[in-house]
């Protein structure tokens, strides 16, 4: 009997392990990596990066879809959310404002994908956003706000802007402007490590 109950505590207590050693990033091309190989993405350079520097068995989901929109998070997060993540981190927002999306409805497709991580007793980060100026100084502000407005109402730790230092900067990103190159993704790896790692 006494083994018995031994054997239910060490898969009990393998199970809190599985779940303390993996990071969700849940995010679009940014987060995907696009036009660089899942290597060199961020992601698994904060992986590395952990390990190396913090040497701690840490497992990173690259949970990042090209194209994708607030609208098909909350699915994407239901089926990660089975690798039982102790951490979140949500990258999306940007197709929306890129396509002019209705923000009132981008943020209440936010607030789900929070609430929901939340409930799992993940600890949920969030990454801010920003887009061109050239749609327009009311939509952009409204976009920008839409990032503050969750980190206060769900007292989230947040990165003001995901792309800071890279954004803008033709060394750091593609032919297309929009998104970073090897040297970007390892500039943005750098920039996460250093605001994730106190919560590792």
């Amino acid at each position: 009997m006494k083994k018995i109950i031994l054997i239910l505590f060490l898969l009990n207590l393998s199970v809190l392990n599985a779940k303390s050693n993996t990071i969700l990033f849940l995010g679009d091309s940014l987060t995907e990596g696009f036009g660089v190989s899942q290597e060199d993405a961020f992601p698994k350079l904060v992986e590395n990066l952990i390990q190396t520097e913090l040497h701690k068995n840490i497992v990173v989901i690259n949970g990042g879809v090209s194209g994708s929109t607030t609208s098909d998070g909350l699915a994407r997060l239901k089926w990660y959310l089975k690798k039982k993540p102790y951490i979140v981190f949500i990258a999306l927002g940007t197709n929306d404002g890129l396509r002019g999306l209705d923000l009132e409805q981008s943020q209440k497709n936010l607030e789900e994908i929070i609430r929901y991580a939340q409930a799992s007793n993940a600890k949920v980060m969030l990454a801010g956003m920003l887009i061109p100026p050239n749609y327009g100084p009311e939509y952009s502000e409204q976009f920008k706000k839409m990032y503050q407005n969750l980190k206060v109402k769900y007292m989230l730790k947040s990165m003001p802007f995901l792309l800071d230092g890279v954004a803008g900067i033709k060394e750091f990103n593609q032919k297309d402007s929009i998104h970073p190159n090897e040297k970007g993704h390892k500039h943005i790896a750098e920039n996460v490590f250093e605001f994730i790692k106190e919560d590792l």
